[in-house]
């Protein structure tokens, strides 16, 4: 997959980020058990990601604050995922733990099913260089 250069609408955003990840051989190789919903906040949308032994079962794009449950979130401003979107990210965007050192980016919930998937989950933000991130500020 190459990297794409204009910033997808969310609902491209959800069809590119669920075909990525439905292909990804390492995703498939690492996610016979990876079930587990998680919220990316990419500050202008919200996202929950439902998964399933590693495919990706539904995605809800902004929705209200008891319409999609997830066991932990993943929250960041517009320009912090920016930064994950691009094919070579800048030093402290290349992943979650790097962006939590800058205090931008939180994790927040069930750390423990974060820790559970963190290879999976890891892999997910990866996809973001090839899906690139619907972040509406500029």
């Amino acid at each position: 997959m190459t990297a794409i250069t204009a910033t997808p609408s969310a609902q491209e955003w959800v069809k590119a980020f669920t075909q990525a990840n439905d292909q990804d051989p390492e995703i498939g190789a690492h996610g016979k058990y990876f079930t587990c919903s998680y919220l990316l906040d990419m500050e202008d949308h919200l996202f929950v990601i439902r998964m399933n032994a590693g495919k990706v079962a539904e995605i809800a794009v902004d929705p209200g604050p008891l319409d999609a449950a997830y066991q932990f979130a993943i929250k960041a401003s517009s320009a912090t995922w920016r930064e994950f979107g691009v094919d070579m990210p800048k030093p402290m965007f290349h992943g979650i733990w790097a962006a939590t050192f800058q205090r931008d980016m939180r994790l927040e919930g069930e750390i423990l099913v974060l820790m559970q998937n963190l290879r999976c989950v890891t892999r997910q933000i990866e996809l973001l260089r090839t899906t690139g991130v619907p972040c509406l500020n500029p």
